[in-house]
């Protein structure tokens, strides 16, 4: 009976923990697209909306957005953080890449390498604000005809 006694609480104990950790990642929320504080080398979008989560230790990141066209893009992935490719899911991820890789650097910095059949397409830095409200990204990278692409990509957390 004190085994089971103690296995619940262990448990439990782990749950909580789990949860607390996911709740101090200040990446975790709804960020809108700040297009007048952003950079594109290409015409921006029109509009942009990155939702990430926190599940267990890594994070699901999904974005929703309109194009300068007009037209609508939406793509996600879930990563662990640990710096292994991830498979991207939808449409519209920078540079046409299909998995990316992310690694925690500290509490708010985070780094990837997005690739397109294996093949580096691009990298990002991204930096959330010591006061968790501004989320800003660094990319570099490759598009399809082989020039270079990059922006500095400002979020606002609502």
């Amino acid at each position: 009976m004190k085994r089971l006694l103690v296995f619940a609480v262990v448990g439990g104990l782990s749950l909580v923990a789990s949860g607390l950790l996911a709740q101090s990642d200040p990446a975790v929320g709804t960020w809108k697209l700040n297009v007048a504080k952003s950079k594109f080398a290409a015409t921006p979008p029109k509009s942009q909306t990155r939702t990430v989560e926190a599940p267990g230790d890594g994070e699901k990141v999904s974005v929703e957005g309109v194009a300068a066209d007009g037209s609508r893009y939406k793509y996600s992935y879930m990563t662990n953080l640990d710096g292994k490719d991830s498979a991207v899911s939808g449409v519209g991820f920078p540079n046409g890449a299909d998995t990316l890789a992310v690694k925690r650097i500290d509490a708010n910095t985070t780094t990837a390498t997005w690739k397109k059949a294996g093949k580096v397409v691009g990298t990002n830095r991204t930096v959330v604000a010591k006061d968790g409200k501004v989320t800003t990204m660094t990319n570099k990278g490759t598009n399809a005809q082989g020039q270079p692409t990059t922006a500095t990509v400002v979020w606002d957390k609502q």
